[in-house]
C-alpha cells in the first residue's frame, strides 16, 4: 500500500467524520446516517493501515477517531440491576465453569501438598522443633490453646469482616498477578498450603487432628475452593500470555483479563459467605458434626451453582465476559 496515496484519497472522509463528531447531538437525520457510514469506513481504513502499512501517527489519529465515533453511534449505557442479576446468574458461574480445567487440578494438587506437609510435620519431631519451642507448640495445640481460641478471640462481626478482607485480597492477588506468567500465584498458593499443613501436622502430633478439622472444615471448604478458583484463573491468565491460541495476544488477554476482573467480584461474594461462616458458625457452640454439615452444605451449594447453572450458561455460549455490546470493537488485523 502506498500510504501517501491512501491518505490523500481518504483524508476528506476523516475530516468530515471529525467535523460531524464535533457537532455532538446537533445532527440531522441525513447527517447521522452519514456519520454511521463514515465510522464504518474509518474502521475499515484503520484495519487496512494496521495490517499493511502501520504508521504510528496515522494509526493513533484513526484509533481516536474510530473510538469517538463508536461512542457516538452506540451511545453510553448505565449499569443496572439487570446487569448485576445477569452477572451472578450466568456470567460468574459460567466463568468459573469454563476455568474448571485449571482450578480443579490446582485444588487437587494443592490439597495433596497440604496433606503431605501435614504428614511430614506430624511424623518428624525434628521438624516440629524447627517450627517452635516445645512449650510454645504445646500452648498452641492444647485444649483451649491458640488454635481453638483463634476463632473466638474477637467479636464475630469484626472477625468475619477481617477474614473476608484478608481472603478477598489473597484472591485478588492471585487474579491480578496471574499476568506475570502465573509465578506469583504459585508462591501465594504454596504459602497457603504451608499454613494449612502446619496446622494439620502440629494438631495431629498432639492427637487433636479431629478438633482441628472440626474448626477448619466449616468455613475452609468454601474458602479454599474460592482461593483455588482464583489461583486457577490466575494461572490461566498467565498461560494466555505464553499461548494466546488463535487470537491475537492483545485480544486474548483482554478477554481473559475482563473475565478475571469479574471473577474477583464474584469470589468476593463467595468469600463473604465463608467469612460469615468462620465468624459466626466455626466458634459457635454447635456440635462439631453440625458445624461441618453447614460447611459441606455451603460447598455443595457452590458446586451446584457452578456446574449446573454455570455449565448450562457456558454451553449456551456465555463467556463470563462483558456483554458483546460493551466490548471494544474487534477489527481484522490481517487480510
Amino acid at each position: 500500500m502506498d500510504l501517501d496515496v491512501f491518505v490523500t484519497a481518504h483524508r476528506a472522509e476523516w475530516d468530515r467524520l471529525e467535523q460531524l463528531l464535533g457537532r455532538g447531538r446537533k445532527l440531522t437525520g441525513d447527517e447521522a446516517d452519514e456519520l454511521v457510514a463514515l465510522y464504518q469506513r474509518a474502521s475499515t481504513h484503520l484495519s487496512l493501515i494496521q495490517s499493511s502499512a502501520p504508521d504510528p501517527v496515522l494509526t493513533g489519529r484513526l484509533t481516536q477517531l474510530v473510538a469517538r465515533a463508536r461512542a457516538t453511534v452506540t451511545g453510553t449505557r448505565r449499569a443496572s440491576w439487570r446487569d448485576a442479576a445477569r452477572f451472578f446468574t450466568t456470567g460468574f458461574p459460567a466463568a468459573v465453569y469454563r476455568s474448571r480445567r485449571w482450578w480443579i487440578p490446582t485444588a487437587l494438587l494443592s490439597t495433596a501438598v497440604g496433606a503431605l506437609i501435614g504428614w511430614w510435620i506430624a511424623t518428624h519431631p525434628e521438624v516440629q522443633g524447627a517450627i517452635g519451642a516445645p512449650e510454645d507448640l504445646k500452648a498452641m495445640t492444647r485444649p483451649g490453646g491458640q488454635y481453638e481460641t483463634y476463632y473466638s478471640s474477637h467479636p464475630a462481626a469484626s472477625f468475619a469482616a477481617q477474614v473476608w478482607t484478608n481472603n478477598a485480597q489473597a484472591a485478588a492477588m492471585c487474579l491480578v498477578l496471574g499476568a506475570f506468567l502465573g509465578i506469583p500465584v504459585l508462591y501465594i498458593l504454596f504459602l497457603n498450603m504451608v499454613n494449612v499443613g502446619v496446622g494439620i501436622g502440629l494438631m495431629a502430633s498432639a492427637g487433636r487432628l479431629d478438633v482441628f478439622l472440626g474448626l477448619i472444615l466449616p468455613h475452609g471448604l468454601l474458602e479454599l475452593t474460592a482461593v483455588f478458583v482464583a489461583a486457577g484463573t490466575g494461572l490461566r491468565l498467565g498461560w494466555t500470555v505464553i499461548d494466546p491460541g488463535p487470537r491475537t495476544r492483545r485480544t486474548a488477554l483482554a478477554e481473559q483479563g475482563r473475565a478475571a476482573l469479574g471473577m474477583a467480584l464474584g469470589l468476593a461474594a463467595v468469600l463473604f459467605v465463608s467469612g460469615l461462616i468462620e465468624g459466626f458458625v466455626t466458634p459457635s457452640g454447635l456440635p462439631t458434626w453440625a458445624r461441618i454439615l453447614i460447611g459441606i452444605a455451603a460447598e455443595a451449594a457452590f458446586l451446584v451453582y457452578v456446574f449446573v447453572l454455570g455449565g448450562r450458561a457456558a454451553r449456551e455460549g456465555e463467556l463470563g465476559d462483558v456483554e458483546a455490546a460493551d466490548r471494544t470493537a474487534t477489527l481484522p488485523t490481517a487480510a
